[in-house]
């Protein structure tokens, strides 16, 4: 939440020539419903099972960058199935930069609009605390401070 996810993963698309994939809006396509009003109203389980199916039976185009939501990767054998299928990148960033981030959109959050900074902060500790083992299973790592499309895309032509 608030790494950049969605905002790199359309630039570097853009850069590419690729497709954007954004899994949250896959399901609420799916449900017709927004993925806050979908978790409110079914509960996580219910969530997390649709999104590890919508992840895994999309149809994908042939060249395309995905944007998945925080949570993704930590459930079922999610990051198992992306690190199998794809290049799955992590776009690291500290508590308080995450928080700084996140200051404009907290409305939009709900898990975070009753909470004061200093709270976020804790919050965004704990949730990384109990990510990071998933998170760091990413085929690569990388600082999110000043990371660029450019810089992304960079790494992916070394590959080749």
């Amino acid at each position: 939440m608030g790494c950049g996810k969605s905002t790199l993963g359309r630039k570097l698309a853009t850069r590419l020539g690729y497709t954007l994939v954004d899994l949250d809006h896959q399901i609420e396509k799916i449900t017709g419903n927004t993925v806050a009003n979908y978790f409110s109203a079914n509960g996580e389980d219910a969530f997390r099972k649709l999104e590890s199916e919508t992840l895994k039976t999309f149809d994908y185009p042939k060249n395309c960058v995905i944007a998945t939501g925080g949570g993704t990767p930590c459930y079922f054998d999610n990051m198992e199935w992306m690190n199998t299928n794809g290049l799955t990148i992590y776009i690291q960033l500290t508590p308080l930069a995450l928080a700084k981030r996140l200051e404009q959109g907290i409305a939009k959050r709900p898990l975070l609009s009753n909470l004061s900074e200093e709270g976020i902060v804790h919050f965004i500790e704990n949730k990384l605390e109990e990510r990071n083992p998933f998170y760091k299973k990413a085929t690569y790592i990388l600082n999110g401070i000043n990371l660029t499309p450019e810089q992304i895309h960079a790494l992916i032509l070394s590959l080749d």
